[in-house]
């Protein structure tokens, strides 16, 4: 399998120093990026939509927030009586950790999905999940969105008892934010997925073709 020239740790200075401007340019855009991002406009919501909480309770729109303004939805591919899990959205989910420090900056993190309570808590219960998972099945609330059959990202504000989405990402969008793909893109072999341009020889397999579920590798 081919593998990165090996040269002196001078020259691989040099060449690490030079990549560094790169990255350096490109974290300056992403900080443009994101003050446009704050600077989006948001839509107002109703807030009447019923959700079901973990715990079987039915809450509002409002009541997802957890007494924070800013509210951070992964929408979880999963609709009422579907016959797989969706590797992708297992595989984001692992990745989010304990949620002190954005509860710190008035935030709150949820799981989102059609699909009603009792078809996500065995998926739930598998996977030891801790971060809150509620149900919007019975509800609108997703075609109004119009967020369609995949997984998604959606950003809301809450200001007393209005509500706003005020972003929206799906696709790369989302898999930009998980950890491990990010530090698979640090490393010599990458992702090894067909899409990403690599030298020669190295390892790839057609997108996500690798993915498994946690407990079925």
């Amino acid at each position: 399998m081919n593998r990165p020239q090996v040269v002196s740790a001078a020259q691989w200075q040099a060449e690490r120093d030079a990549l560094l401007v790169k990255e350096k340019e490109l974290t300056r855009e992403l900080d443009a990026l994101a003050a446009q991002r704050r600077r989006l406009p948001m839509v107002r919501l109703r807030t009447d939509y019923a959700f079901i909480a973990p715990d079987g309770k039915k809450v509002q729109l409002t009541d997802l927030f957890d007494g924070r303004r800013q509210l951070v939805v992964y929408h979880f591919m999963l609709s009422e009586g579907q016959d797989f899990i969706c590797d992708g959205c297992a595989s984001f989910t692992d990745n989010i950790g304990h949620q002190e420090h954005l509860n710190a900056r008035d935030t709150t993190l949820i799981l989102l999905a059609p699909a009603p309570q009792e078809e996500i808590e065995p998926i739930r219960r598998r996977f030891g999940w801790t971060v809150p998972w509620f149900s919007s099945h019975g509800s609108d609330f997703h075609d109004d969105l119009h967020l369609g059959d995949g997984f998604g990202l959606s950003v809301f504000f809450r200001d007393g008892d209005e509500v706003f989405r005020s972003y929206y990402t799906n696709g790369r969008g989302v898999d930009r934010l998980r950890l491990d793909l990010n530090l698979l893109d640090l490393t010599p072999y990458g992702r090894q997925e067909e899409w990403e341009d690599s030298p020669e020889g190295r390892p790839q397999t057609p997108t996500m073709a690798w993915m498994r579920l946690r407990d079925e590798y």
